[in-house]
C-alpha cells in the first residue's frame, strides 16, 4: 500500500498511467468488452464497478484541456441518445473531480473500438452492464 493513492490503483495501472504522454488515450471498459482482441495492452481490475475503477483513475490522471471531446462514450446501438447507467455515473464521477464542464463524447460502437485499438492501454472493469466504456486522453500535470 502507498499513502494518498487509491488502493485500487494496482501497479499495472499506475506504471501504464505514468508511462503514457500527452495525447495518449486511456481506454476503461466493461467486462464484456472485446479487449483482448484489440491489441493494446489489457489491466484487467475484475470484481470492481467501471465508475469506481474512472474514480480511482482521474485522482492521478490530467484529462487534456486541448483535445475535444478528452473523453468519449459508446453509443447505445439504435439508441444513440440514451444515457445508460453507467455512463450517468461516469458523469457523476466527472463532476466530483471537478470535471462536470468537460464535453463527453459519443462513439458508434465501431469507432469506439476503433479508438481502443489504438489505445495506449484498455483497462477493462468487472462493470456487468452494457456500455460502460469510456476513453480519456491524458493531459500534461503543470507545475
Amino acid at each position: 500500500m502507498l499513502k494518498g493513492l487509491n488502493p485500487l490503483l494496482t501497479a499495472d495501472l499506475l506504471h501504464a498511467l505514468r508511462s503514457m504522454g500527452h495525447g495518449d488515450v486511456l481506454a476503461v471498459v466493461d467486462a464484456n468488452f472485446p479487449a483482448a482482441a484489440l491489441g493494446p495492452p489489457v489491466i484487467e481490475m475484475p470484481g470492481l464497478g467501471a465508475a469506481q475503477v474512472l474514480d480511482a483513475i482521474l485522482g492521478v490522471f490530467p484529462l487534456d484541456d486541448v483535445a475535444m471531446p478528452p473523453a468519449s462514450t459508446m453509443e447505445v446501438v439504435d439508441a444513440p441518445q440514451s444515457v445508460p447507467e453507467p455512463v450517468a455515473e461516469f458523469a457523476a464521477v466527472l463532476t466530483a473531480h471537478s470535471l462536470g464542464e468537460v464535453e463527453v463524447g459519443r462513439l458508434p460502437r465501431r469507432d469506439f473500438y476503433q479508438q481502443a485499438r489504438e489505445a495506449f492501454a484498455i483497462v477493462r472493469t468487472g462493470e456487468l452492464r452494457p456500455y460502460g466504456n469510456i476513453l480519456l486522453v491524458k493531459g500534461v500535470v503543470n507545475g
